[in-house]
């Protein structure tokens, strides 16, 4: 597949450790693990917040255990801006440790199962008896209310069970899962939504709250209006590959060189510029073409147009073609891809940041933009237990403490 000409590579940058983003006085305790917390926790980060990642001792997070290329890739980009501390409050005196830490946060963030913390003497009701102000979010599976919420809920069930799945693929072929942790990222941009509302109460009234984060809840709300087609027309939505039940002509098409674009002509106006473009104006007002529903009755007549067009041009001339034209088309690019695009590195939708085991490592930029306080990069994800002295210190634990409970092994 043909991909946008290299750039030439630029030197990593270093992070910003003097950026002060907005969040920048709030505390953060997250005890989550794998993907859903932990997004959360790196919106709140990206802007500023001090996200204190409470682990394991000896082991972490599980996200240090998923490596590419000997390397933990998903640690490294979503433990950014982060501090670790090593606790283990299943001990008496981890339990105190983490009281101590909750009486001066903001957030505390966890992702067990319903009921784990309760009998960890860490619920709710104990610690936002120590600091009403707290907002406690609760991630998990299913919910903390409901028949399933005692059951272990990991996003690829909740891909299917919400209905994503089987909208997902093509209508031949089995129902799709995302190869990406989908429903945890959803569940990690809502529920950083929600730990902000909650936050605006807190100042506002004086009193946390419980903010209870499911990962089925997210993902099924972006499915739209899918129960209410299925109640009105008597047929749930179903795989259609990459075309959509909402319009017409949409689809990705193959290049004469191997690569794919893809198309949406979801107006009026912007169907009748894409049918003069590809010199078939007698479209716009066949009968088959006229309006969107006569477009979506006659999909396939119209993809075999289009598609034989965009067939006769390569990738390179098939999007300086359409873009002359003022047509809606798009590369399909991989991850290898992107990262050569002119817009993504004018833009520094990747940035290339200084990492000591890589040299220069790609990644996300903070996003959305604020134009007056905008987010930073400060710090590279942490070292386990790098920060165990500095946070131990701040709720009073002197260094003859700090022995002891390393000696304990509680951290």
């Amino acid at each position: 597949m043909s991909r946008p000409d290299p750039q030439p590579a630029a030197a990593p940058r270093p992070y910003d450790t003097a950026a002060r983003p907005p969040l920048q006085a709030l505390t953060v305790i997250d005890l989550s693990r794998l993907v859903a917390g932990n997004m959360l926790s790196l919106m709140l980060a990206d802007f500023g917040a001090e996200v204190v990642k409470v682990e394991r001792p000896g082991r972490g997070d599980t996200l240090r255990d998923w490596k590419d290329g000997g390397q933990p890739l998903y640690w490294k980009v979503y433990a950014r801006n982060k501090k670790s501390l090593t606790l283990d409050y299943k001990a008496a005196a981890g339990r105190e440790v983490l009281t101590r830490l909750a009486a001066q946060a903001d957030v505390l963030i966890e992702s067990f199962r319903p009921g784990v913390m309760e009998r960890l003497g860490l619920g709710p009701e104990i610690l936002l008896g120590v600091n009403p102000r707290l907002v406690y979010v609760r991630v998990s599976g299913w919910g903390q209310t409901g028949p399933y919420r005692n059951r272990p809920g990991f996003g690829s069930l909740i891909e299917a069970m919400s209905g994503f799945a089987a909208k997902t693929g093509f209508a031949d072929k089995p129902p799709i899962m995302p190869n990406m942790a989908l429903a945890d990222m959803v569940a990690g941009l809502q529920g950083a939504y929600a730990v902000m509302v909650a936050l605006k109460v807190a100042a506002e009234t004086g009193l946390g709250q419980v903010v209870d984060v499911s990962l089925l809840e997210p993902l099924f709300a972006t499915l739209g209006p899918d129960v209410a087609i299925a109640r009105v027309t008597g047929r749930a939505p179903s795989r259609i590959g990459n075309r959509t039940s909402i319009s017409a002509p949409r689809n990705i098409y193959p290049t004469k060189d191997g690569a794919w674009v893809a198309l949406s002509a979801s107006t009026q106006d912007m169907c009748a510029r894409l049918f003069r473009a590809i010199g078939r104006p007698d479209m716009i007002d066949d009968p088959r073409f006229r309006t969107n529903s006569d477009r979506l009755d006659h999909a396939d007549a119209i993809d075999r147009v289009v598609g034989g067009f965009i067939a006769t041009m390569d990738l390179a001339e098939a999007l300086g073609f359409f873009e002359a034209a003022e047509v809606t088309v798009g590369p399909v690019y991989d991850a290898a891809q992107i990262v050569h695009d002119p817009h993504v590195i004018g833009r520094e939708v990747v940035v290339e940041m200084e990492d000591r085991d890589i040299g220069a490592l790609p990644m996300h930029g903070v996003s959305p933009r604020l134009s007056e306080t905008p987010g930073a990069i400060r710090t590279p994800a942490p070292d386990l237990g790098q920060h165990n002295a500095e946070i131990l210190a701040r709720v009073g634990y002197d260094a003859a403490a700090r022995r002891r409970l390393a000696e304990e092994n509680v951290t």
